[in-house]
């Protein structure tokens, strides 16, 4: 785990090797320090004249100048190296997270990923910015400080050795109490969080049924949930503070008392007042690195899940990969099933889509029917290997999508999603999404394919109106029409609609289609529809049914023939009928 989250330091090991070296620097001069005010003390008290107070004065500020600088400089590099170190782990876990395949997304959840990238990130942050400099200066402090002691107070320093093995064992039993806690506590803030988006995506649902106050009520209990734990474990951690001063303090009593004694008894032949001053600066110094090592300790316990958690994501490989040698052409648009079953989870025992065989002609118009949980959108999702076949094979102008450069296939298969997204930008901004290199008349070209060029110049900023996140500012039927004009701009040889235009009325979808067989005619076009009217054209329909092909015509024979498209469209129509009869 240490290593893989090395990998992310790369232009920084200059800052974070800097900086624990100029800690050292400043370690250094700060146990001088109090050796040199202890030699000043035994000067004092041997009646010194003022020259020699000034030259250990000017000293004694010369270091601390030092020292100060070194501490700024320490600070400046650690500062770099930890919120460097901060910006490429987002951009690894972000470009990462970029590749994955739908099941990978499905693993995780969008809430765990979001937890992830920031309050993980924030933790291991904070834990690098205090190894880099604290977990070094206090290491440094202690071993400076206790060969000092030694130097000055002799034996009476062994007491600071004894309270360590004290003071790591308390340490341990904490550490033990509290990262279960801690392990707990982040998968409720990956539920927690997903609540808030889960409730900020759906607020329109929220405010048409006014549930604010419920659905406040469930993040205040969830809220609540989570600082329970937190506070459980903070509890737990904070019982290292009084342990340490408790040790520290003890400490000093047991120097002052028996180093006064020895100072007395021997008229400061065995220890003088000065070197006295000096054992209880650097007890002090030892026992405030013990301190800030607990800090770290405390640190390192709370950000090591989020650390855990972090490498699960770097390392979680895609399922979907480029083969060997791919293929970066797609010869037509033809698409054929064979054999192919799929299911989510390897795991998983129920099949989604079972014994598929389909074969489409490049250029043809193919509706797909069927009802809620009948795996139309799983099936089209194979198409541009959004997911991969569990089973048999789905081939695009006669190769299998798994031979292709993905990049290549995705290019050539354009997909309007049944969840239609728009991103915060201009409309032209959202359209060159399809082709980044496409010309304001092709823009245009492309709106008007999919009757959305009439709405766009009825806004004042026409191509260059601004759409908020989400696309919360057009209608769903303006948003599916830019959608499709999107899509369109990458001239693909297989265009699918997932339900994309049941928000649109039923003379704009037939114009849409009319503009397809007229504009696009070699382009094979998939359209998943809940509307008979808007797949009736169609050169063959595909009837779904509990992830199976019920069965393929067109409208008139599987009208005559097919019981599930028949009542359908029975449904459909039965309105229409009786207004006629009446």
């Amino acid at each position: 785990m240490l290593k893989r989250l090395a990998g992310c330091i790369r232009e920084y090991k200059t800052a974070s090797i800097l900086s624990p070296v100029i800690v050292m620097l400043e370690v250094v001069l700060e146990c001088i320090l109090p050796f040199m005010t202890a030699e000043l003390v035994n000067e004092i008290q041997g009646n010194c004249d003022m020259n020699v107070l000034l030259r250990y004065a000017l000293l004694l500020v010369l270091m601390a100048v030092l020292s100060l600088t070194c501490g700024a400089l320490a600070g400046h590099f650690c500062a770099t190296a930890s919120c460097g170190f901060a910006k490429n782990l987002r951009k690894d876990l972000f470009y990462n997270v970029q590749r994955f395949s739908f099941s990978n997304i499905d693993k995780f959840s969008t809430s765990s990923l979001v937890t992830r990238l920031t309050t993980d990130v924030a933790n291991v942050q904070m834990a690098y910015m205090m190894l880099v400099r604290t977990a070094f200066r206090s290491p440094f402090m202690m071993i400076f400080s206790f060969i000092m002691a030694f130097y000055m107070g002799g034996k009476m320093a062994w007491v600071f050795v004894v309270v360590m093995p004290i003071l790591a064992f308390g340490l341990l039993m904490i550490a033990r109490k509290a990262m279960p806690i801690f392990r707990k506590v982040f998968r409720k803030y990956d539920n927690l969080n997903n609540s808030v988006q889960e409730n900020i995506q759906g607020m329109r649902v929220v405010k048409a049924f006014v549930r604010e106050e419920r659905e406040g009520e469930k993040f205040a209990a969830a809220s609540e949930d989570v600082a329970a734990d937190f506070t459980r474990a903070e509890k737990i951690l904070a019982l290292n503070n009084p342990l340490m001063q408790f040790c520290l303090h003890i400490v000093m009593l047991v120097v002052i008392f028996f180093g006064s004694q020895l100072v007395i008894s021997s008229n400061s032949t065995a220890l003088t007042v000065g070197q006295l001053s000096a054992l209880l600066t650097y007890g002090m110094q030892i026992l405030m690195s013990l301190m800030m090592l607990s800090m770290i300790f405390v640190m390192l316990t709370m950000s090591a899940e989020s650390a855990r958690r972090i490498v699960e994501v770097l390392d979680e490989g895609s399922d979907i990969v480029n083969p060997e040698n791919p293929r970066y052409e797609v010869a037509d648009g033809s698409l054929d099933f064979e054999n192919v079953s799929f299911k989510y989870s390897k795991k998983a025992e129920q099949y989604a889509l079972q014994e598929i065989n389909l074969h489409i002609r490049s250029g043809q118009t193919v509706g797909i029917i069927g009802g809620t949980g009948s795996s139309k959108t799983t099936l089209i999702q194979l198409i541009s290997r959004l997911y991969d076949v569990s089973e048999g094979s789905v081939k695009v102008g006669g190769v299998d999508v798994r031979e292709y450069d993905v990049e290549t296939l995705r290019n050539q298969v354009a997909v309007v999603l049944q969840k239609n997204v728009l991103f915060a930008g201009t409309i032209k901004e959202n359209l060159r999404w399809g082709n980044l290199e496409a010309t304001d008349e092709e823009l245009i070209h492309a709106c008007k394919l999919a009757c959305a060029h009439d709405f766009i110049s009825q806004f004042p900023d026409g191509y260059d109106t601004h759409i908020d996140q989400g696309g919360t500012n057009v209608s769903g039927g303006q948003k599916q029409r830019l959608c499709i004009a999107r899509a369109l701009l990458k001239k693909p040889k297989v265009l699918i609609l997932d339900d994309s235009t049941s928000a649109v009325d039923t003379h704009t979808d037939a114009m849409i289609r009319k503009a397809f067989r007229e504009e696009i005619p070699g382009t094979t076009k998939l359209i998943i529809a809940q509307r008979i009217s808007s797949v009736e054209d169609a050169d063959q329909i595909i009837v779904m049914h509990g992830g199976r092909i019920d069965d393929v015509g067109t409208h008139a024979e599987l009208l005559a023939r097919n019981a599930i498209y028949q009542e359908v469209y029975t449904s459909q129509n039965k309105g229409g009928a009786e207004d006629g009869e009446e």
